[in-house]
């Protein structure tokens, strides 16, 4: 297998890693900070590496295989990390190489878990550079789960491959053209929330920053009480909105601006996580509501601001919902593995995966109560062929598998139960907070012994690309020829 295009392509994102270090190298160089050295230094060593990777590949014509794309997904995830917390590292932080690493994988793969204190000291350049990993890594994961994954036919992706594409180990020609498109719709949503944050008390660098990591379903914050930090209702209702848009396959919105066609309800995951939210907030407010002295405003609003960020795995809090007691933590535990709809910037199992699973489980009662009966699996109204259904069923199978194998490897690092499991659910599901007194909505993970972070970042990387677009690459068969 010829590794010259992911060379190339490798040089040309570490070259935008060192370009997009200018942005937070002025912020800090307009302010007159420190880290404006850090940020411009290591900016100009990633364009060294970054041209040099694309000096030594450079090609013409050169088109990426299957095989191609699994190697350069997984590899552009871990190098990017890897030059995105140089600048982390070597700014007034006081960071250790791990903790930069980790704030950079968790960042680049929007998952929020953060190991800084005291947030609201730190330079606005340092602020502006954990937004915009956020926010370049949505994008990315939207361009992955679009572009790629249909055709690396991962965990029943494929079933959103255009049926006119022709069936080539070449990697779809229009991709520029459909990752063209996706940025501007990213982009416009992101504008229209920092719009909406600053008309509503934000200013313009919180405004502008927190719409990053909301579109993005991020959760990096600007201040250190996250979202709380604004105690706001107007602000936690519209975060609420936004984010739950960013949970939506963005290729919906695609048609939408470009084709004028509204068919979000016209998605079955869709509907299923929009209904399946609508039940869960009301069930959980009125609990609240019955159960706490919180008005019912209150309790909606808290319930509505916390599930939504929850299930989208953006991980704002706003209030310490794991002091609501035993059903609160278990509904929000189960919450952290579900995530969004497929083709979004959400992590999690994805809806579309369990929609198909709850069909697989209803035929299964059909075929017992009538052994002779024929039953076909539809989704979107096509039919699922067993390779679909067995993908899907296999990749939460091997999701099942790998936080089990997460929260053991955890909890041999000296970690309590509690926060080795929650810490190993939100790490693949790339949610952020956990449960816990150390790593839930009120604490962070700079606490955890290196060891621990070592093994949250491989696995924050491991959930954001779906977990057999990794293991892929420890297969023999994947190296021969």
């Amino acid at each position: 297998m010829k590794f010259q295009i992911v060379g190339y392509t490798l040089g040309i994102l570490i070259t935008i890693v060192g370009l997009a270090e200018m942005v937070p190298a002025l912020v800090d160089w307009r302010l007159d900070h420190d880290n404006a050295k850090a940020f411009f230094l290591n900016g100009i060593i990633c364009m060294f590496f970054g041209g040099g990777l694309i000096l030594a590949n450079r090609s013409s014509g050169a088109v990426v295989t299957i095989r191609q794309a699994f190697l350069l997904t997984v590899s552009s995830w871990v190098v990017v990390s890897v030059f995105c917390a140089l600048p982390l590292y070597a700014s007034d932080l006081d960071l250790s190489y791990t903790d930069a690493f980790f704030e950079a994988v968790s960042g680049v793969t929007t998952t929020g878990a953060s190991i800084l204190n005291d947030l609201d000291n730190a330079s606005y350049g340092v602020l502006v550079w954990r937004s915009m990993m956020q926010w370049v890594g949505g994008l990315g994961i939207v361009a992955f789960t679009v572009v790629l994954l249909p055709y690396l036919k991962v965990g029943g992706m494929q079933i959103f491959r255009s049926e006119s594409s022709s069936h080539t180990d070449k990697i779809m020609p229009r991709s520029t053209e459909i990752l063209g498109s996706m940025l501007k719709v990213y982009a416009a949503i992101t504008a229209l929330c920092t719009v909406v944050y600053t008309a509503l008390g934000m200013s313009w660098f919180d405004g502008l920053n927190m719409a990053m990591t909301t579109v993005s379903t991020g959760g990096f914050s600007t201040h250190e009480g996250s979202f709380g930090y604004f105690e706001s209702a107007s602000l936690q209702y519209a975060a609420g909105i936004f984010m739950l848009a960013s949970a939506l396959p963005f290729a919906l919105y695609m048609r939408l601006v470009f084709q004028k066609r509204f068919v979000f309800f016209d998605d079955e995951q869709v509907r299923a996580f929009l209904l399946s939210i609508c039940a869960l907030v009301v069930v959980l407010t009125l609990w609240l509501w019955l159960d706490t002295p919180y008005s019912l405003e209150t309790s909606f609003r808290t319930v509505f601001f916390s599930t939504i960020s929850i299930v989208t795995t953006t991980g704002y809090s706003v209030v310490d919902y794991t002091a609501w007691g035993g059903f609160a933590v278990l509904v929000f535990l189960l919450l952290t593995y579900l995530g969004g709809c497929a083709g979004s910037t959400a992590g999690g199992a994805k809806v579309m995966r369990l929609v198909i699973s709850a069909k697989v489980v209803a035929r299964q009662f059909k075929t017992l109560l009538y052994p002779n009966g024929i039953f076909v699996l539809n989704y979107q109204g096509r039919r699922l062929d067993n390779y679909t259904v067995l993908s899907v069923l296999g990749f939460l199978s091997l999701y099942v598998m790998a936080n089990v194998a997460l929260t053991i490897a955890l909890a041999l690092t000296g970690l309590d139960f509690e926060t080795a499991m929650s810490g190993a659910a939100s790490a693949l599901a790339n949610v952020g907070p956990g449960i816990g007194s150390e790593i839930g909505p009120g604490g962070n993970y700079s606490g955890l012994p290196d060891t621990a972070k070592w093994l949250l970042s491989i696995g924050m990387i491991v959930g954001r690309l779906e977990i057999l677009t990794v293991l892929v690459l420890f297969s023999s068969t994947y190296w021969k020829a």
